[in-house]
């Protein structure tokens, strides 16, 4: 592989995941719509709703992610969502998801969140194995998704 680079962007770069954000969707079985994907991922960036990492191979977004902040009353704090990772297909299985988490986690960190979570599908046993590997633990059991948290360093 060549040069891989991750970083967060700024609202007025969010054209960057608007065609990894809709494959992402389509992964998820849903139908492909670039203009929901843009119009979604414009307004997540111009509200300050979510922060997105995206990775890259020279200068082509390959991968991202995209974190929701979760507040916690009784900690005082914002901890951080997990809730899109994608890496286009091309490009997996060569260490960019992690590089993706490890942006994340650090992002975490340097904001003073105590963890960060996620959530995948029972049956996407890829994911899981990634989560394990990177140091997130799963937590109680649900129907439809299991749900792991890595405490920030």
């Amino acid at each position: 592989m060549t040069e891989l680079t991750v970083r967060l962007i700024a609202a007025n770069e969010a054209e960057l995941v608007f065609e990894l954000f809709d494959k992402y969707r389509i992964f998820y079985k849903q139908t492909s719509d670039i203009n929901l994907a843009e119009s979604f991922i414009r307004a997540r960036l111009n509200n300050n709703e979510s922060v997105i990492y995206v990775a890259f191979v020279e200068d082509k977004p390959v991968g991202f992610t995209q974190l929701y902040p979760k507040y916690s009353s009784m900690r005082a704090v914002k901890n951080w969502i997990l809730n899109d990772l994608y890496v286009d297909e091309v490009f997996r299985k060569q260490g960019i998801a992690g590089k993706l988490i490890q942006a994340a986690m650090d992002f975490a960190k340097d904001n003073n969140a105590k963890f960060v979570q996620l959530e995948t599908q029972k049956d996407n046993y890829t994911a899981q194995s990634l989560y394990n590997l990177v140091g997130f633990i799963r937590q109680v059991p649900d129907t439809e998704f299991i749900m792991y948290r890595k405490l920030v360093d």
